[in-house]
């Protein structure tokens, strides 16, 4: 076999598990793009090292034990990641500011496509969709990096508690203390679990339609109608989050009065059903970026809207289109 064939041979092998990767490294370090970072990275490693993978473990434990040091490796450069939520309590809109956190490290969305598999049983499916829902991955933060790895090792990808201990390099009694410890963090901040949305069943559907409805028409009677009664609002990369129907319906048709007349496009983030808003363009002609909404779905409503305000990050990791014309649909 020629060194081109070779080489294309292991290009392969190491491609396949890229998106497998990607969502470990996601959970991991509560970021897409370094998520991304990080693996690119290990297949580096992983290709300039090739030669010294002997075989005594599979391709995969491999790749994962050069992704986790990777990881840790990164984990132990900067601080973990935070949603607005994380920060301080609910801010009454009487009160409410924008203020901007430059020092903290906000958790940030990622595309389905890019961390989940494409086929898969539904079963693993519903749970690796529910483990990066913000929610689950803001709680994961809380962890120490190494029972950060042990727990999405053991509880997400339901490694063995021997394969997770040769991975690391330590015991089993070690791996399952960190487990155990690991839980009890977990269990402090366990957010509530989310609705299945994979796909969405017709009431679904219909709450979604709702919910374009109501906001691209700006009727607030309709939006809270699809509120939970505590539902939540943020906008990183702002500290403030809202809690709600009063409090939230107050921003809207105050400081968030620029939302008026928007048009929402769906796409899927974290698990969850999500869509880019455009606002109407200062121009006056057609729509401009203005924030990637991630919704958690809890018992048939909307528990939470979380507005993600950095288009020009956001928009072209969704595929979002860059504007849309006065028709609401996607220019060119």
């Amino acid at each position: 076999m020629s060194d081109l064939a070779t080489t294309k041979d292991l290009d392969s092998r190491l491609e396949q598990y890229r998106r497998e990767l990607t969502g470990y490294c996601y959970r991991m370090l509560g970021s897409a793009f370094e998520a991304e970072d990080a693996v690119q990275d290990t297949m580096v490693r992983a290709w300039r090292n090739f030669d010294k993978f002997e075989g005594r473990s599979s391709l995969r434990s491999w790749l994962y034990r050069i992704a986790t040091n990777v990881c840790l490796d990164m984990l132990n450069a900067g601080n973990r990641r935070a949603r607005p939520m994380d920060l301080s309590a609910p801010t009454p809109v009487a009160q409410a500011q924008l203020n901007s956190r430059p020092e903290v490290t906000w958790l940030e969305p990622v595309p389905d496509g890019r961390v989940l598999p494409s086929v898969a049983d539904p079963a693993e499916t519903a749970v690796e969709r529910e483990t990066i829902r913000l929610a689950f991955v803001a709680a994961l933060q809380h962890l120490p990096p190494k029972q950060r790895a042990v727990l999405i090792l053991r509880e997400v990808l339901a490694w063995k508690a021997s394969e997770v201990a040769e991975l690391l390099g330590s015991s089993v009694a070690s791996v399952n203390s960190a487990l155990q410890r690991a839980r009890a963090t977990l269990a402090e901040s366990e957010p509530a679990s989310s609705d299945a949305t994979d796909p969405l069943d017709d009431e679904q559907k219909k709450l979604l339609d709702r919910y374009v409805t109501a906001f691209e028409g700006y009727d607030m009677q309709a939006l809270t109608a699809l509120l939970q009664e505590d539902a939540t609002m943020s906008m990183p990369p702002y500290d403030l989050w809202l809690r709600g129907h009063d409090n939230i319906v107050g921003w809207m048709l105050g400081v968030g009065e620029v939302c008026r007349g928007s048009k929402l496009v769906p796409t899927v983030a974290n698990g969850s059903p999500a869509f880019g808003q455009y606002h109407p363009s200062g121009t006056g002609e057609g729509y401009e970026p203005w924030a990637l909404i991630v919704l958690d779905v809890r018992d048939g409503m909307i528990g939470g809207m979380d507005f993600f305000l950095d288009t020009k990050r956001w928009f072209p990791l969704f595929e979002l289109p860059a504007r849309l014309d006065g028709e609401g649909t996607a220019a060119g």
